[in-house]
């Protein structure tokens, strides 16, 4: 019986991008169909993520040799788990506002036509804090998408505590990837735009790799850990 239980996993950077680009080049006309599919479900509100982690499973398809077709992009299977991360996202969003509601009115009554400096004074640091606080979490929940997608949990709180679990020691990597990544993605803009089609299904692809060799990672089949123990 195959069993999951979260640890840290050994994040190999080179591994995902050699990967990625040679599984693009596998089915290189498919994948950019399977992303304009992925852009236009991501117009549907509160599909964004969901478009996401379906590209993921047409990915391990492909990957694995199974029947796909760039039309499994436009499956809901997986829309609840993902609507309630987006409500909790946008909750977090509209709270961190929240201060600057009271804030800025007392600012404009106190400063006039001109800036206040004790607004700036408090506007800066406090955009710096939420960036350096959105830019945590969102690594600390990396793999959440693909325990999603690939592993069909859906319970929030448990996602959480295993993404928490399996990012732990590699923060620092996850961040030089998702720059790496996102660099080589956006490669596509310096080709009137058109080149987007091209090079950002490679940032999908590549993702699906460090999602999938996480799950691996802390996937054990129960029954064979038993035979070993017996030997």
């Amino acid at each position: 019986m195959i069993q999951i239980k979260a640890k840290p996993v050994q994040f190999k950077f080179n591994e995902y991008l050699s990967k990625g680009f040679e599984l693009l080049k596998k089915d290189f006309g498919n994948f950019i169909l399977a992303y304009i599919f992925c852009a236009v479900m991501s117009i549907i509100p509160f599909c964004g993520l969901l478009a996401a982690g379906n590209f993921y499973k047409y990915c391990r398809k492909i990957d694995k040799g199974e029947p796909a077709g760039p039309g499994d992009i436009f499956n809901f299977d997986d829309f609840m788990p993902y609507f309630i991360l987006q409500l909790i996202i946008v909750g977090a969003v509209f709270a961190i506002y929240i201060p600057m509601m009271f804030f800025i009115p007392i600012a404009a009554i106190a400063g006039g036509d001109s800036p206040s400096p004790a607004f700036m004074m408090f506007l800066i640091p406090y955009i710096f804090l939420i960036v350096i606080a959105f830019t945590v979490v969102a690594l600390i929940g990396f793999y959440i998408p693909g325990l999603i997608s690939l592993k069909k949990i859906t319970d929030i709180k448990t996602l959480w505590n295993m993404s928490k679990v399996m990012t732990k020691n590699n923060l620092l990597s996850i961040f030089l990837f998702a720059i790496v990544v996102s660099f080589l993605s956006q490669l596509g803009v310096f080709f009137c735009g058109i080149g987007l089609l091209i090079t950002m299904p490679y940032f999908y692809i590549t993702h699906y790799f460090a999602f999938e060799d996480a799950m691996q990672q802390i996937e054990y089949d129960e029954i064979k850990e038993i035979g070993l123990k017996n030997e």
